[in-house]
């Protein structure tokens, strides 16, 4: 099959031109003035953007926790990831404890085969590596997948002791991969939960309380600190507060490897959202939580200068009834996740371009380029060129949508609420294309179920 796309605005991370392009199979083949060729397909993409399409670095589909799975699986969540405009994304398979990462890896990609819309691939999650299991880092970097999670944060379930981490980042460091971190002192915060407990404060507001920045921060500082001395790039994940972003800063301008990332949540919302009444501030536990507001303003200003790299958006849905609920009376016991893969970059368009907070091309970067470099898929994703694959988004700066539950532009994930709910957004992704393939046309999706693929992705190359 063969598509041109005419008088599209073309806009990377570094250009912005008009012009159209041919695409043969599933490659960008020519770009050009005025190209006049023969097509199976023709869309005019007069008045909108043609961007690469979206990179999300950071979700969780099909992921067990707290006693229930993540609502969205693998068929739903890239479904909705592409009406959003993204058309890769990076989830995470788990290791059980004690168990082998390999076989961690075969049960992932049993959960997504022949279910995805778009193409995707994984970071593994360790959370236990004696020495002579090493070698298996080594196997799952040769099967493509060349990033780690590691959890200072929920003791007994994924919590990595400071030795483990370092044993697993001098590996990962030894074979040019990367290790992503949630940086949390989750020790000293689960003695905050137990206090708030005995102390009957229950409610969903003190998920926020017993998690405080300074928790953040030190986690950071100390994720930094072992990875220079490991000798490996980490990669921070949904960072949310100012105090961690300091950390981060202070180690980038002494020239540590060091990267990091925020998410949708902790640019828009904040923790007003926990003082909703009754129980609905449920619907924002995750973790890290919503800070106060004025974080905002400090995170946005990372962006612009370059210490947070990527906006992803941790996506881990829980519906409201029957899963966030297995919390009432104990806040502790709320599944941590919300949703959000489709409104990424709407949100971050409409509440960072149009108010001047982010140029256009740093929007594109920072919601595809930068990710596509961080985790070994650049050029092949993450850009408009010659050879590259035809992953590209016609983005309509203009249209107007208010973000609902209700609303079936802007919500097609499996869960019964938006965290974005009355959210009004300028700029849509209107028309889809992964690997040359139209998904999603006009916001209507005419994809199929496995049109994705498993990415074998690159080690880091700095």
């Amino acid at each position: 099959m063969s598509l041109l796309i005419k008088n599209g605005r073309i806009i990377t991370a570094v250009d912005d031109y008009v012009a159209d392009i041919f695409i043969e199979g599933e490659t960008v083949s020519v770009i050009g003035k005025r190209l006049d060729m023969e097509a199976d397909e023709t869309l005019d993409a007069t008045g909108r953007y043609v961007i690469p399409g979206g990179i999300d670095p950071h979700t969780h589909l099909d992921m067990p926790f707290g006693g229930t799975t993540s609502s969205d699986d693998f068929e739903t969540g890239t479904r909705a990831a592409a009406h959003g405009g993204t058309t890769t994304l990076i989830d995470f398979a788990i290791q059980t404890k004690g168990r082998s990462t390999i076989e961690a890896l075969d049960t992932w990609h049993k959960k997504a085969e022949g279910k995805t819309a778009i193409d995707y691939g994984f970071h593994m999650i360790i959370t236990d590596m004696d020495d002579d299991r090493l070698p298996e880092m080594r196997q799952m970097a040769d099967e493509g997948v060349t990033s780690y999670k590691l959890f200072m944060a929920y003791p007994g379930i994924l919590y990595t002791d400071d030795g483990t981490i370092y044993r697993v980042m001098r590996k990962a460091g030894n074979d040019g991969t990367v290790i992503c971190m949630h940086a949390e002192n989750g020790i000293v915060i689960d003695e905050i939960v137990k206090q708030a407990l005995k102390d009957g404060n229950t409610a969903p507001r003190y998920h926020a309380l017993s998690r405080p920045t300074r928790m953040e921060a030190e986690g950071v500082h100390r994720a930094i600190a072992i990875a220079e001395v490991a000798g490996v790039p980490v990669y921070i994940v949904h960072l949310s507060s100012a105090d961690a972003l300091e950390q981060v800063t202070l180690a980038r301008n002494r020239g540590a490897h060091v990267f990091a990332e925020t998410c949708p949540q902790y640019l828009f919302l904040d923790h007003s959202y926990y003082e909703k009444p009754g129980f609905e501030g449920a619907k924002w536990v995750m973790t890290p939580p919503l800070r106060e507001k004025w974080n905002q303003d400090e995170l946005w200003r990372g962006l612009k200068f370059g210490d947070l790299r990527s906006i992803s958006t941790d996506h881990c849905p829980f519906c409201f009834k029957d899963q966030k609920e297995l919390g009432i009376g104990d806040f502790s016991k709320i599944p941590n996740g919300g949703p959000g893969v489709e409104n990424r970059l709407s949100l971050v368009f409409s509440g960072g371009v149009l108010p001047g907070r982010i140029t256009v091309n740093e929007f594109v970067d920072l919601t595809s380029t930068a990710a596509a470099k961080m985790f070994g898929i650049f050029p092949k994703k993450g850009t408009v060129a010659v050879g590259s694959d035809a992953d590209l988004v016609l983005f309509n700066p203009d249209r107007q949508e208010t973000i609902s539950v209700d609303n079936a532009v802007t919500h097609h994930m499996n869960i019964d609420y938006s965290a974005y709910e009355g959210f009004e957004v300028t700029g849509i992704s209107e028309t889809v294309i992964s690997r040359g393939k139209v998904v999603v046309k006009d916001c209507q999706y005419v994809g199929a179920k496995g049109d994705g693929q498993f990415l074998k992705r690159s080690g880091y190359s700095g």
